[in-house]
Order: structure tokens, then sequence, then C-alpha cells
């Protein structure tokens, strides 16, 4: 046990039966209990395994190369489409984790041998993202904002991509362009400050 995570198992939300057992399950597993993005995660030789969070419907345990893993039980989910390496187990209540333990533990384990092999999640490259037409259209009319869209790292064209083509209608594909500009042209993704 990290001292340092002690806060996160300590407050008082509706998860903390569940988040207490899902500790003891992965300290059992011997791996080295971290604090990474404000939850307890655990890792092997510095490389993160498996993460314990929190939402309204549910808790879960998010594996980070969950991808890779055979899931003999059928229990992984992807949280969105555009999760392409992690995966997650969700629980509702402590029952459910208590009946699965032995499942977790050999989760875990598989995980740690992911890790161990070095096998890394293929991901999808920039340009096979689906690219909006209004996108295309305003790089045609405005060369210097494609050649800064270019000049954005991969992750933050990606994050781009995924954000204008969620929209459904054409109008607001244009819209979150044009709002998007300024920060494109900062060098900044469209989620940054």
């Amino acid at each position: 046990m990290n001292p340092k995570v002690n806060w996160f198992f300590e407050k008082d939300t509706q998860w903390k039966k569940e988040y207490e057992l899902l500790r003891q399950i992965i300290l059992d597993c011997e791996l080295t209990e971290e604090l990474k993005w404000g939850h307890p995660c655990y890792t092997y030789k510095s490389n993160n395994i498996v993460l314990i969070h929190g939402f309204k419907d549910y808790c879960a345990l998010l594996f980070h190369k969950g991808a890779l893993l055979k899931d003999s039980e059928n229990i992984l989910v992807q949280q969105t489409e555009n999760v392409q390496s992690a995966r997650q187990i969700r629980f509702t209540n402590a029952k459910d984790i208590g009946s699965l333990r032995a499942h977790i533990k050999a989760y875990i384990y598989e995980a740690i041998e992911v890790e161990r092999a070095g096998l890394k999640v293929a991901m999808k490259k920039t340009d096979e993202f689906p690219m909006p037409e209004e996108l295309e259209t305003k790089f045609e009319e405005e060369p210097e904002f494609k050649a800064a869209f270019e000049a954005l790292t991969p992750g933050r064209q990606r994050s781009y991509l995924l954000h204008f083509s969620q929209a459904k209608q054409s109008a607001t594909r244009s819209s979150r362009i044009e709002k998007a500009k300024a920060k494109i042209f900062e060098g900044k993704g469209w989620n940054e400050r």
C-alpha cells in the first residue's frame, strides 16, 4: 500500500466498499501502487497495468493494454468506439467483485505477462481517422490552416478529427472547425487552454 493513495480510498463515495475490495485483489498480485491522474494506478516495473476509477453508474478496473487480453470470460468493455487500447471490467456492487475475484486476478496476471513480453497495441494512424468534408474544404480555402493542422502532434490531430466528426450536422462541424482555428494556429489540442 502506498500512503499517498490512501486519501482516494478514505473518501466517502458510493463506491468506497468496492474500491477497497479491488485494492485488496490488486495488491495480492504484487503490483506497485501509485497515484496517477488522481486515481490508484498499479504498475509493473513502472509500466501501467490497471487503474481503479468510478463513474455515476459503475466503478471499474481499467486495463491499460486491455485490447491485448484474451478476455476468456467476456467481461472487458471498450469505453467508446474511439478507445484503442484500454478496456474496463465494470462493477455495480461488491458482490460482483467477490464473485469475479479469481477472474480479476487472472486478468491482472495476464496483463502483467503482456507487459513482460513487451507487447504493444497497434494504434490507428492519424490518416486512418475519417476527415470531415468541411475540414477538407477549409484546408483547400486556407492552406496556412492546413499547414498549422499538419504541424500538430498526431494525438492532437486525432482529437480534433474525432471532435469535428462527432457532430451530426454539417453546420455544427463547420462551427467546431471555426471555433478551433485559433487553438490550431497556437499548436494546441481542442481541449487545451
